[in-house]
């Protein structure tokens, strides 16, 4: 059985076709997915019984199921815990700051890069994740949103997973979050995260796509890297900074870098300048993350006084910074936070 949210309006409409229906059905189809936002293709109501029924023998939908949602104290971070069809978990998070409300999605369940300070990719990877199964992550916090009259606003593709070890499914997902009769989410304000996939890097400058991307950079250089990120003995931070430079210079959108601040380790003042060295006369924004604690980890956060002061180097030596403010750690929801959810045993 195939799950109805890896296609797209136009593949639907050849399946209408292929399968003795007009094909503008596959337009109503398309639109109660991703307009009104039906739940099941019971709640389809403009679409005949018969073709309902060949509906449910073709597709799944939807194809993951919502097992928990977990809100912080402030109210501010939700957390979605998934079960996929072969009953793996995956998480999503979504953050309501102002007007935006943006879902964190995963692409994998675990992952490959096993960052040191990430509880995602402890026990590796498992499976990457459909189109349908990232898809359906922001269709169902949609449906979530429904009854206060709000919408997902932005996606980032953050969650569990390395999102461009999974690039066919990502790109796809991208494609079908951003069709004009859906969703219609503006390349603009999706966001892709990545540890540094070199190749991938240069493919996804080729796709004719205006997402923006991001470099979980967290060191000023290849040793330290290499610490903190064993991705970064296949790909060393040059290589990985020139492809950064390719996708700007392709799609003209600017550049993020994000830098986990673990204290003792990179959060020196000498590791400040270095990283303002690295990274001069780019267009770029440094996204300073003070450490969020994972259980079983032997890492510490920084104090606040030494976040600011190093900040206050790079901008100094004109480097733009953010400094995220941690939503969801109660919940264990901030970035780094998100673990592989296991079947608990019969």
């Amino acid at each position: 059985m195939q799950q109805l949210c890896s296609f797209s309006l136009e593949e639907l409409k050849a399946w209408m076709e292929a399968n003795g229906e007009k094909s503008f059905r596959a337009g109503q189809l398309f639109e109660w997915v991703y307009v009104k936002r039906a739940s099941s293709f019971d709640a389809m109501t403009n679409l005949s019984v018969p073709l309902r029924e060949k509906l449910r023998t073709h597709f799944s939908y939807p194809s993951i199921k919502q097992l928990r949602v977990l809100e912080s104290e402030d109210k501010e971070t939700l957390k979605f815990l998934w079960e996929l069809p072969d009953q793996k978990r995956v998480e999503s998070v979504l953050i309501l700051s102002g007007d935006r409300r943006t879902v964190c999605v995963s692409s994998q369940v675990g992952c490959p890069a096993r960052c040191a300070f990430c509880a995602s990719g402890r026990e590796g990877l498992m499976r990457n994740l459909s189109a349908a199964e990232i898809v359906e992550q922001v269709v169902h916090i949609n449906l979530h949103l429904a009854p206060l009259g709000e919408r997902v606003s932005h996606i980032v593709f953050m969650g569990m997973g390395e999102p461009l070890e999974n690039y066919e499914a990502v790109v796809k997902s991208i494609q079908l979050l951003h069709a004009p009769e859906g969703l219609n989410i503006s390349q603009r304000r999706i966001t892709v995260s990545t540890v540094g996939v070199v190749e991938q890097i240069h493919r996804l400058a080729k796709e004719e796509l205006k997402v923006n991307l991001v470099l979980s950079l967290h060191a000023p250089n290849q040793h330290i890297r290499k610490k903190i990120i064993p991705y970064a003995r296949k790909y060393p931070i040059e290589e990985v900074l020139l492809a950064m430079d390719a996708y700007f210079e392709e799609t003209k959108r600017d550049i993020t870098f994000e830098y986990t601040l673990l204290a003792g380790i990179n959060d020196y003042r000498t590791h400040a300048e270095e990283l303002a060295m690295l990274l001069k006369d780019k267009q770029c924004t440094v996204n300073l993350i003070p450490y969020n604690p994972v259980d079983g980890l032997n890492l510490r956060r920084p104090e606040k006084e030494k976040i600011e002061e190093f900040r206050a180097i790079l901008e100094e030596r004109n480097i733009n910074t953010t400094w995220r403010y941690t939503k969801g750690k109660d919940i264990a929801a901030a970035c780094g936070q998100l673990a592989l959810q296991r079947v608990p045993p019969q």
